[in-house]
């Protein structure tokens, strides 16, 4: 069964073709076995949540009908700006917004990250680009070039947050060197995923030619939940291709790992055992939650361009192993450099076993492709890399990682 999308469809519809839905999300609810989901061209802004798995003979292929035309984000429009002082406007945006996760409260933190953690989840998008948090009004209003940045001309646009909880409102303070915001298409990201199932094993589902942007995600270490504007979630069998991933706060696909609540940032959290030791633990811990090849991995990510996500292009621990990723065009991961730790790189995978990783075209990225833990029959052929370093002019994030095109390690393979 073909199921039709429409988000500039005069009214909502039952999916047909004559009466399409206006949100893919309505289609992901109903779609089974063997179904198309046709999406025209237009900007959805939801979290689409697939409920059914494909199978490995019938799956569910979600389709851009243009390519690159449906465009599914995790961002909002602000047209409320008010002018401040200088160039620094303000706005004003209801808590009710957020419902149970607001990244303007959410820290980026967890195990193994480094830099100090006084960067939120939340993001300030001016005309695409991803604007650098201050962690003072006062800095913002100044508009100072951000030492760090590889993009040092990108980092005098600021934006501050802080919350007024009398009126229950969270309120963004922006420089815009400048510009008037209402003029401009800016943006503020509300949802921490794009395309992600909710629950584990939701498996064989095709994701093809959408453009997916602007999501809060979090730090996604090995030992704690990996999220990521779009991935299986713990599952098998997917195929995302011909996508454009950009602008997430931290990963933007993740082949990663579950939720376990009993080893979630266990180390920063409870200040017991050491990182090392719960990645031991999670390790032995993913037996009991069904990691066997029968269940978990064997996805293809090809031909997809991932840009400008600031922790990881592509990142997963486990979730990814048999899994072929070629053909992407990944580039400018983590040149904005407000964020530092050891998961930080273009491809990032703890446990690739089995895993081809082949004809990628990586470049500025603070690290190209970094294989963590068990690299066993890992495959690492026909890749591209450079200018995968920081420049020159550039200063060293405190907590930041070292560059380089490849890194293997802690790993007996082989890796070839």
């Amino acid at each position: 069964m073909k199921y039709y999308v429409d988000v500039n469809a005069v009214r909502d519809g039952d999916g047909s073709r004559e009466r399409p839905f206006k949100r893919i999300n309505d289609a992901a609810k109903v779609a089974l076995p063997g179904d198309e989901v046709l999406v025209a061209p237009g900007i959805y802004r939801e979290y689409v949540d697939p409920v059914h798995p494909g199978t490995e003979d019938a799956r569910i292929t979600y389709i851009s009908t243009e390519p690159l035309g449906a465009v599914i984000t995790g961002a909002e429009q602000i047209k409320t700006w008010k002018h401040y002082k200088e160039n620094v406007w303000v706005c004003r945006i209801p808590n009710s917004v957020f419902g149970d996760y607001n990244p303007y409260t959410t820290l980026v933190y967890g195990d193994w990250y480094f830099a100090e953690p006084n960067k939120h989840t939340g993001c300030v998008y001016l005309n695409d680009k991803a604007m650098y948090e201050a962690t003072t009004l006062e800095e913002c209003i100044k508009g100072e070039v951000y030492e760090y940045s590889w993009v040092p001309e990108d980092s005098v646009y600021k934006w501050y947050t802080e919350q007024d909880t009398q009126a229950d409102e969270t309120i963004i303070y922006a420089n815009f060197q400048g510009l008037d915001p209402n003029k401009e298409n800016v943006e503020f990201n509300v949802r921490r995923r794009c395309f992600m199932p909710s629950k584990t094993g939701v498996g064989y589902i095709t994701v093809r030619g959408f453009k997916i942007d602007k999501a809060a995600t979090t730090w996604a270490p090995p030992a704690a939940f990996q999220d990521g504007m779009i991935g299986p979630h713990w599952s098998k069998g997917w195929i995302i291709e011909d996508c454009e991933i950009s602008n997430s706060k931290c990963a933007g696909i993740s082949l990663g790992k579950y939720l376990d609540p009993e080893n979630e940032h266990y180390f920063t959290n409870k200040h017991v055992k050491s990182p090392t030791q719960m990645e031991r633990d999670a390790i032995c811990r993913g037996q009991y939650h069904g990691w066997m090849k029968e269940k978990i991995g064997s996805h293809i990510v090809r031909r997809c361009n991932i840009h400008h996500c600031e922790q990881g292009g592509i990142i997963g621990r486990m979730g990814g192993v048999f899994s072929i990723i070629e053909d992407n065009h990944i580039h400018h991961i983590n040149n904005m450099m407000e964020l530092g730790g050891a998961e930080v790189s273009g491809i990032k995978l703890h446990a690739a076993i089995d895993v081809i990783i082949r004809r990628n075209h990586i470049h500025h990225c603070t690290m190209g492709i970094w294989c963590d833990w068990e690299a066993q029959g890992t495959r690492i052929t026909q890749n591209l890399l450079h200018d995968n370093q920081r420049p020159p002019y550039a200063k060293n994030l405190p907590g930041s990682m070292m560059s380089q095109d490849l890194f293997v390690e802690v790993s007996h393979g082989p890796t070839l």
